[in-house]
């Protein structure tokens, strides 16, 4: 089975929003077994509308739409899928129903004619129920090939996709079995990685496939399996995850089920009872918003400090002016008075905290490091410890480079 996913939307091409839309759609496809072949982003203009929709019947099985679908004059979708159906609108009545109660509930002012017009479908579509919104999906077929539109408002798409989409996809289509397994690892880069499993990875059967994900510090491993057998690529997946923990145990961290580091030292610190607190200087505070942007934080997390000018880390963290003085704050020494210092203000049983220059320019207070170095030190009950890294000269991969080395450095002490 093949899909083709076609985001419609000027505000796209023009970088106003970001595509998330694909990238939900591309992985609720591979769960049940759908290969996407391609992902096309658009105009708000009929020809290239249908342009798009022939030509994509030519490739797949199965074609989404997203976008357009809105009540305004710039919103075409349903007139254009009208012209390439050979269709005309007609008016639904449980859509207007269900347009005209949320007015009522929940904007409490008289419907207006162009919302009612919401209601206008195809007659030739089967009406997909928007309990989000006032937009329906629409899922009509032509030729084999089946067409669902779709809102382009993520939370309404994405409800609209689970509630009644992909249940209809699956009693439509015969699907074969599609199976991932993503292992996280840190520490060691792509290509570092590559040549220590070389030989595992040579004796893949022919229906897994290895794809290697590097990103910040971390790569991810992911193993595909694709068959008419579920058993069997279960078996067969296990057994090849049990070979690699024997050769890359050291740098594995976890397992990625929609699970980032920071949920997985979230977990640990919760269930071992403990806390944690973060001073940052050359992070900004990047570290402590990668915690708290989850829910639950604050049954572990305690409070961090962006000590970023030279007397913040004296004033707040309480580091000895004359170790400033005689290390600079580029240093290993500065760096754990920092991670001890935010330790004992949270009262908080680890800590992380970071120094350094992530650039463009070299310090002006240390002249000797070059631009991307950073001093990491982590606090824990029974000691503290610091490393340096060189991680780039570029400012935001300096960053992001010493968020996620911050992460293993934490999350190994936690193992």
């Amino acid at each position: 089975m093949l899909a083709e996913i076609i985001t419609i939307g000027d505000e796209i091409l023009i970088g106003q929003i970001v595509d998330t839309n694909s990238v939900f759609l591309g992985k609720e496809l591979n769960k049940i077994g759908i290969d996407v072949y391609q992902i096309s982003s658009i105009q708000d203009d009929k020809q290239h509308i249908l342009n798009a929709l022939e030509e994509a019947k030519k490739r797949v099985d199965i074609v989404l739409l997203t976008g357009g679908l809105g009540p305004t004059k710039d919103d075409i979708t349903k007139h254009t899928i009208c012209e390439y159906f050979d269709d005309k609108l007609v008016e639904n009545k449980n859509v207007l129903s269900h347009v005209e109660e949320i007015f009522a509930k929940y904007i409490k002012k008289p419907i207006s004619e162009i919302n009612k017009m919401q209601a206008l479908v195809p007659s030739k579509a089967t009406v997909l129920m928007n309990t989000y919104g006032t937009a329906p999906g629409m899922w009509i077929e032509k030729d084999d090939t089946v067409f669902v539109s779709m809102p382009g408002v993520p939370f309404e798409m994405k409800n609209l996709m689970k509630e009644e989409v992909l249940p209809k996809l699956i009693r439509r289509f015969d699907r074969p079995y599609i199976l991932h397994k993503t292992i996280l690892t840190y520490g060691l880069g792509e290509s570092s990685v590559a040549a220590r499993i070389e030989d595992w990875e040579d004796s893949l059967p022919s229906f897994i496939k290895l794809a290697y994900l590097p990103s910040l510090g971390s790569v991810r491993l992911r193993l595909s399996a694709r068959g008419v057998d579920e058993d069997l690529l279960k078996e067969t997946i296990d057994k090849k995850t049990i070979e690699l923990h024997g050769l890359l145990g050291d740098i594995i961290v976890g397992y990625e089920d929609n699970e980032s580091i920071e949920l997985m030292i979230a977990k640990r610190l919760t269930s071992l009872g403990k806390s944690l607190a973060v001073a940052e200087s050359c992070t900004g505070g990047k570290i402590a918003q990668s915690f708290t942007i989850h829910p639950g934080a604050s049954s572990y997390f305690n409070g961090g400090v962006v000590a970023y000018a030279v007397q913040s880390k004296i004033d707040i963290l309480g580091v000895d002016a004359a170790l400033i003085d005689e290390f600079t704050v580029m240093s290993n020494e500065v760096a754990e008075a920092m991670a001890k210092g935010v330790v004992a203000r949270f009262k908080s049983d680890y800590g992380i905290a970071t120094t350094g220059n992530a650039g463009p320019t070299k310090s002006d207070i240390n002249d000797e490091d070059e631009v991307g170095t950073v001093f990491i030190a982590i606090a824990t009950p029974d000691h503290v410890f610091s490393e340096k890294f060189v991680f780039s000269n570029n400012r935001e991969r300096t960053i992001g480079k010493a968020v996620h080395k911050s992460f293993e450095l934490l999350f190994k002490e936690l193992k």
